[in-house]
């Protein structure tokens, strides 16, 4: 259940409003935009009578939603989230590029790579140091070492650095990693989902290779009911029945999350293709429909690569493709 209010409530109405909601055993969500405040009800509201909420003179309306995730959802919000990462916004007309390799390899490598996404526009560097791979025999990444290398790689081009966490236990390691992502695999951790949003980092969150939607948006749920709010959505692909592609990329995510949540919704054609030259056909239909920004893998030299090097573009080529997203921008889809 959702209550707006007037323009005019006085913070001490508001605040005997809150203490009369939880006398009833409800949480309450407090969004405040340029127009409206927005109050949402977590907790059993079926014995809420909605007309005597109504009929409250700071009350302006009262309505029901149908929808289980009550932090991500869009009707508690009035406005796009604009997610702030060490000064660098998504969301909200904010757009970003988050590039660099799949796996950090090596100093060289990872500081070169980040010179060559920043000159070519990117926001942010990505880089892997734990890397979840199907055989148990291929690289892992350099874990503890792979952090420091891109934090060396930050100290160098100034770019707010991303990777992936595996594991609870490796949260310490991840002090200084500005964006911290959530993998496809871990998209149902729910333990690692809980201690994430004890945290003030900012978090990616990967849709999972068979999850629906709704069970994503559920998964974003866990991280902000935590108290986190600040949680990105990221597209990478789901499994079908099609083999010509890693995975099937769907892009019908992004008018669907425009309108069932507030996160800003990025996508990764890298993953979801697992072929460099389609990257930038997706990168460019993403970037139309209206996506806050992309994930895309860049490596130094692909066919070389200890990771997803047959989907890695070069720097040339990212270059390429930044230049083509940069100028379909003007003419994206806009959501309100």
């Amino acid at each position: 259940m959702i209550v707006v209010l007037r323009q005019d409530t006085k913070p001490e109405q508001m605040d005997n409003l809150k203490a009369w909601l939880h006398s009833m055993g409800l949480e309450t969500h407090v969004s405040v935009g340029h127009n409206h405040t927005i109050v949402g009800l977590v907790g059993d509201t079926s014995k809420i009578d909605i007309d005597l909420v109504g009929s409250l003179d700071i009350v302006e309306s009262v309505r029901r939603i149908q929808e289980p995730f009550k932090n991500a959802n869009r009707k508690f919000h009035g406005e796009a989230l604009v997610v702030d990462v060490a000064g660098t916004k998504i969301g909200g007309g904010n757009f970003q590029i988050i590039a660099g390799p799949c796996s950090v390899e090596s100093r060289e490598q990872v500081c070169y790579v980040a010179e060559c996404v920043k000159k070519s526009g990117a926001g942010l560097l990505r880089g892997g140091a734990f890397k979840p791979r199907t055989s148990p025999y291929a690289f892992q990444g350099l874990k503890g070492e792979g952090i420091e290398l891109l934090e060396e790689a930050k100290a160098h081009t100034g770019l707010p650095i991303v990777s992936e966490i595996m594991n609870i236990t490796h949260l310490p390691m991840f002090e200084h990693v500005d964006l911290i992502q959530v993998g496809a695999r871990n998209m149902q951790n729910f333990d690692l989902l809980r201690e994430l949003g004890k945290t003030n980092k900012p978090i990616l969150l990967k849709r999972g290779l068979a999850n629906t939607i709704d069970e994503w948006l559920m998964s974003a749920e866990y991280i902000m009911a935590g108290g986190n709010e600040n949680v990105i959505l990221c597209e990478r692909g789901i499994r079908t029945f099609e083999t010509r592609t890693r995975n099937t990329l769907d892009l019908s995510v992004i008018p669907v999350l425009k309108k069932l949540t507030h996160l800003p919704v990025i996508i990764d054609p890298s993953h979801a293709l697992g072929y460099a030259h389609m990257v930038k056909p997706m990168a460019m239909a993403a970037t139309a429909a209206g996506a806050d920004g992309l994930m895309i893998e860049v490596h130094n030299d692909p066919p070389h690569a200890l990771c997803d090097g047959a989907q890695s573009l070069t720097p040339e080529a990212f270059d390429d493709v930044a230049k083509a997203v940069f100028q379909l921008r003007p003419f994206a889809c806009k959501y309100e």
